[in-house]
């Protein structure tokens, strides 16, 4: 045994601490709560020098995986870590890996799968990459996630597959235990060996073709070594958990069971549950009844021999799923374990229950009545526990809804002269009599920009609105089931997919117009994005925007994933600290520019592109009008504000103002609109004599005051050097176009 010592730490905590010990070569990653928190501490240990781990922040899950698989091509040791839709977004990646045999590790902190939107555990995304190819280990505690993440690497590069290391999401992934841990990296590294691949694309001397493509038979010989590829891991998981042992102390078998051997009563459970479990049948067993529990450690290859010998004495069994394959009359678990039983001629009777979804807490005495319905002889086969009848919900209207007369003040329009949007009205004194469509009962944090900005748009659109929500702080904090905050018809979906989904809206609008379905009459169509929206929604955002479809997108800016906690985004200043771009000795924080979002929508040539902020009000209304013209008439509208974030920009809520307003005047964020081509700066900070340097706004931030130190003089200087550039472009593109 190697020398170890006690943390208290939980499973994303010790998943991250393994990753650094074994020294990947790369990690590409995407934030997703709750396996977020992996690539977060990586991210500090990089910044503290403990690893040189290459990490890649991807603008969204399906490339994480792609940059994953490119660098496994290369040879060397490669990391992940996502969940729940994060990993429905990849899924597309894991066969190719799989298929072409590279290994790699990804940890999956395991959540519900949306819609409706949820960030709690279960197990509704793991289920979804059974047939993917991929070994598959489920941790039950964080002393097995770190455990695990070691032995799945030596897995992975033996058998040539890549493996997840699977675990409940916010229980194991955020529940700190005691754990031990080996005090020298060296010996995780002797463990694991050294890699050498077979085969390289960076081998130059030895060229080859990965990905090849295939028709039958090759096909399904290709499919068969996968097969023969599972079979071997079948076979190696025992060895490297002996192997392990040896070195750790601690012994792992493919299954699990506790009071089994006897048991009449069985409950199989995955993950953590099957700790709570135990507890329900110390109690049975004092009651003088034979029951048991039992769990598996791996869920591919699926170890369905040894589940069923743990049952061959067991008269009912009784599965629960923490998700459900609907219309199966049961979970993945509940349809393999019944399988894996009839062909062992196992004759116990098999019960199916769904339970804890959505992170529905699981309390010993639920396992309690699981296991009480197991004596009773009229126990449906299939059920789901903690479940109530839709028609118990309070639905009512909380608010009336807002009519196109009322929303119609006629205080702000827009008209086209000589090809021009030119507005009339619009002063902020007398917008504030537009009905609020977004309505005060909100979650946002005090100083939020999200409503404030959201407000101000809407109080330049009149007419019918019709409002899509990408995921988000914006999204979150406004329809809390069973309420919501808008008084205006609401339409959610996730980040990749917000301006597509709008789009098809917008047609079907059209279409029902058209057919007689639905009166005529203008509606304006509004998405709004942040948080990183127009990093992994880019590709939608652009193809709707070459589509040019009649709507408005709205990104309020504020500068990171914030409603993961606060992770770089590509919109963050460069600089600037996050929970992904750490500073230390070895970091100054992100280490890249600002995506120039509105210029990227400008060269899709669609009509009318803007920026805009609360510190000038007037402007804004202005050019919320222009869009509302622009997406009623020529197609598609794009604005973008800069928008406050006290909580993770480290200011002061009283202080947004004066901060968005110096964000404005050192020209990091220049005031313009492209209509039809031409550019035109709507506010000078230069010829008002007010620009500032660069240095004056990221002071005012915590994110970025540390840059004041002169530790990073030429980190901020090679900032000003950059909105330098991009002010004389745009004033460039404003001199020449006016001409």
């Amino acid at each position: 045994m190697k020398k170890q010592r006690v943390l208290f730490d939980s499973g994303n905590e010790l998943a991250a601490y393994a990753a650094k010990q074994i020294n990947y070569h790369v990690m590409g990653y995407y934030p997703i709560t709750p396996s977020t928190q992996i690539a977060e501490f990586l991210d500090q240990m990089k910044a503290d020098g403990e690893h040189d781990i290459s990490l890649i922040a991807a603008e969204g899950e399906h490339s994480a995986a792609g940059i994953c698989y490119g660098a496994s091509t290369g040879g060397g040791r490669v990391f992940n870590a996502t969940s729940a839709n994060g990993l429905l977004y990849a899924l597309e990646e894991l066969p190719v890996q799989s298929g072409t045999r590279f290994p790699m590790v990804m940890n999956v902190a395991c959540r519900t799968v949306s819609g409706p939107l949820s960030i709690k555990g279960d197990h509704s995304d793991i289920m979804y990459t059974l047939n993917t190819g991929w070994v598959i280990l489920f941790a039950n505690s964080p002393q097995a996630v770190y455990d695990f993440n070691i032995c799945a690497l030596k897995l992975a590069e033996r058998v040539k597959l890549p493996v997840i290391v699977a675990f409940d999401g916010f229980f194991t992934s955020h529940q700190k235990r005691r754990c031990e841990v080996f005090e020298e990296d060296s010996d995780v590294q002797a463990f694991v060996g050294k890699y050498d691949a077979p085969y390289s694309a960076l081998d130059l001397a030895h060229p080859v073709s990965i990905g090849s493509y295939m028709n039958e038979p090759d096909i399904i010989n290709n499919k068969f070594q996968l097969h023969l590829a599972m079979e071997q891991a079948r076979e190696a998981i025992p060895e490297i958990f002996a192997e392990y042992e040896k070195l750790s102390g601690r012994a792992y078998c493919r299954t699990e069971s506790y009071l089994a051997d006897d048991a009449e009563v069985l409950l199989f459970l995955l993950g953590s549950s099957y700790h709570t479990a135990k507890v329900a049948a110390d109690r049975f067993r004092a009651q003088g009844k034979k029951v048991g529990v039992f769990t598996t450690n791996v869920l591919r290859p699926f170890p369905g021999g040894e589940l069923a010998a743990i049952c061959k004495n067991a008269k009912t069994v009784l599965v629960g799923d923490r998700q459900d394959s609907y219309g199966a009359e049961g979970g993945n678990m509940s349809l393999e374990i019944r399988a894996a039983l009839q062909r062992a001629g196992v004759s116990a009777r098999v019960l199916s229950r769904v339970y804890g979804l959505g992170g529905l807490d699981f309390y010993v005495e639920d396992a309690e009545r699981m296991i009480e319905s197991c004596y009773d002889a009229k126990a449906p086969a299939f059920d789901y526990l903690g479940s109530y009848p839709g028609e118990q919900v309070d639905n009512q209207q909380y608010f009336a809804p807002i009519t196109e007369e009322a929303a119609s003040p006629g205080l702000t329009t827009c008209v086209f002269e000589d090809g021009k949007a030119v507005v009339r009205g619009g002063r902020v004194n007398e917008t504030t009599a537009m009905p609020k469509r977004l309505a005060p009962g909100h979650g946002a944090c005090p100083g939020c920009g999200i409503p404030v900005n959201v407000n101000l748009l809407l109080r330049g659109i009149e007419g019918n609105v019709v409002l899509l929500f990408q995921t988000g702080c914006g999204m979150v904090v406004t329809t809390a089931y069973p309420k919501t905050s808008f008084r205006v018809p609401y339409v959610h979906n996730l980040f990749q997919n917000g301006a597509a989904t709008l789009a098809g809206l917008v047609e079907m609008c059209r279409q029902r117009q058209k057919r007689g379905e639905l009166p005529e009459g203008e509606i304006t169509f509004v998405m709004v994005s942040g948080d990183g929206g127009m990093d992994i929604g880019m590709g939608s955002a652009i193809g709707t925007a070459l589509r040019n479809n009649h709507l408005i997108l709205f990104e309020y800016d504020n500068g990171g994933y914030m409603n993961t906690g606060y992770q770089l985004s590509y919109s963050t200043p460069m600089g600037a600290k996050s929970s992904t771009s750490h500073v230390g000795p070895n970091q100054y924080g992100k280490n890249f520019f600002h995506k120039d979002t509105p210029m990227i929508m400008a060269a899709t040539n669609i009509p009318y592109v803007a920026t805009v902020a609360e510190c000038n009000p007037a402007d804004f209304l202005k050019k919320a009008a222009k869009a509302k013209a622009y997406a009623a008439e020529h197609g598609m509208a794009y604005l973008k504000a800069l928008s406050a974030c006290p909580l993770n920009w480290g200011d002061k809520p009283n202080t947004e103002r004066r901060v968005i307003q110096a964000g404005v005047d050192c020209c990091y964020f220049p005031l313009y609109e492209i209509e039809r081509g031409i550019t035109k700066i709507t506010y000078d900070p230069e010829a008002a004599g007010k620009k500032l340097p660069a240095a004056d706004w990221l002071g005012m931030m915590g994110r970025t005051k540390h840059l004041m130190n002169e530790r990073y003089a030429d980190v901020v200087q090679a900032i000003q050097n950059e909105i330098d550039h991009r002010w004389l472009r745009l004033k460039a593109r404003n001199d020449c176009e006016l001409l």
